[in-house]
């Protein structure tokens, strides 16, 4: 067979599947992926081709989540769960150096990295436009070695959405349903009333040589088109709205804006929205040393905006409200990003949406703000 090149289009019949799963594993990559567990499509280390979530989708809205079957086999037939591949490239608890005794000082001893790469089976195109906006976040005068060393090694395998969430947006941000090139493989899975197949394109050299290990056959011609079909389908069965003009300055115009103060009244502060979004990098550090006072280790763990003592300065939180923890998070999410990186810090996943257990939803509160930018709080609130 001829080797694959960047850009070639390949049929993978739904038959030769696990070769695929074979040809990561066998390459040397830990896979990770989509599986059923607690009751939700999470992502987990995927051994075999039966820890896929093969005919299950899941039924969301604003504070909802539920599986479902399907009514047929489909590998990737849902869209987003409460996971988002950040946890892989940014742990929610890492250590970052151990501190150990050596005479009258210490030694500093750097965290050795881990090896294995990862094969990220199942990205939507969301999840992609996440990975070049944490890349740059973590790519500021001091990159982070950790994040840095686990990205490079990363093979993306991307999957197009099938159908949209009810909680969906990423049309509004410019960010899917159709995956762009920032990707090793992309993947559409077929299911319309031929054989069950994917079209797959490649989109690295990395990518060609996986698939080279696994049997495929050119392209029929109309796949492709059966594949623009699946995205204009999808694209058209968008959840929610949001429009991004404007907000930028919106946001920034209006720090008393009465609807932060509406707000708030729901918010529990519990921090699922900041947990579940793909984006979202706030972390501390902590200290942990031995008994004897021999050894130290310096941990991050995953923080959150919403906690109160995460603005902890000079003997006081910064953000003693609800109100301004709030604020601060949709208004850096939307706004200052644009400063702070060069685009938004929203790709219209849905998850804040979905995981929000009294139902907040950001594409509400922004549409509030734009229909009354002008709005005075008449009573009076927390700063």
């Amino acid at each position: 067979m001829t080797p694959s090149v960047v850009g070639d289009r390949r049929t993978l019949l739904r038959s030769d599947f696990p070769q695929f799963l074979r040809a990561l594993w066998n390459g040397g990559y830990r896979v990770v992926g989509p599986t059923v567990r607690d009751g939700a499509i999470v992502l987990g280390e995927l051994r075999e081709e039966a820890d896929l979530p093969i005919g299950w989708t899941e039924r969301q809205e604003a504070g909802t989540y539920r599986l479902a079957p399907r009514e047929d086999a489909a590998l990737f037939g849902f869209t987003t769960g409460p996971h988002s591949w950040k946890k892989y490239l940014f742990p929610p608890r890492e250590r970052l150096w151990t501190a150990e005794a050596e005479g009258s000082s210490f030694r500093v001893v750097p965290e050795p990295s881990d090896p294995v790469p990862y094969a990220f089976l199942g990205m939507r195109a969301c999840d992609l436009a996440a990975l070049q906006i944490t890349d740059r976040v973590f790519d500021r005068a001091v990159a982070d070695p950790g994040y840095h060393g686990r990205r490079a090694r990363a093979l993306r395998i991307a999957v197009v959405c099938g159908h949209a969430a009810p909680t969906c947006f990423c049309v509004s941000m410019g960010t899917g349903p159709g995956v762009g090139r920032d990707h090793d493989l992309k993947l559409t899975e077929l299911l319309d009333g031929g054989p069950h197949r994917f079209l797959v394109e490649i989109g690295s050299s990395v990518g060609a040589a996986v698939l080279d290990r696994v049997p495929t056959r050119p392209a029929a011609s109309a796949d492709p088109t059966a594949a623009e079909q699946v995205v204009a389908r999808t694209a058209a069965g968008m959840g929610r709205h949001l429009d991004p003009t404007g907000v930028r300055d919106l946001l920034l115009g209006h720090p008393d804006h009465p609807r932060w103060t509406v707000v708030a009244a729901r918010c529990l502060g519990c921090t699922n929205c900041t947990m579940a979004c793909p984006t979202c990098f706030c972390s501390t550090t902590e200290e942990i040393p031995d008994l004897y006072g021999d050894r130290s280790e310096k941990w991050r763990r995953w923080d959150s905006c919403f906690n109160l003592e995460f603005s902890h300065l000079h003997g006081h939180p910064v953000r003693p409200s609800g109100r301004s923890r709030y604020r601060q998070w949709l208004t850096h999410k939307l706004a200052s990003w644009h400063d702070q990186f060069g685009s938004s810090g929203c790709v219209g996943c849905g998850r804040c949406i979905t995981w929000c257990p009294v139902q907040i939803d950001l594409t509400e509160e922004v549409r509030a703000m734009q229909a009354d930018p002008d709005a005075v709080q008449t009573t009076g609130a927390p700063p």
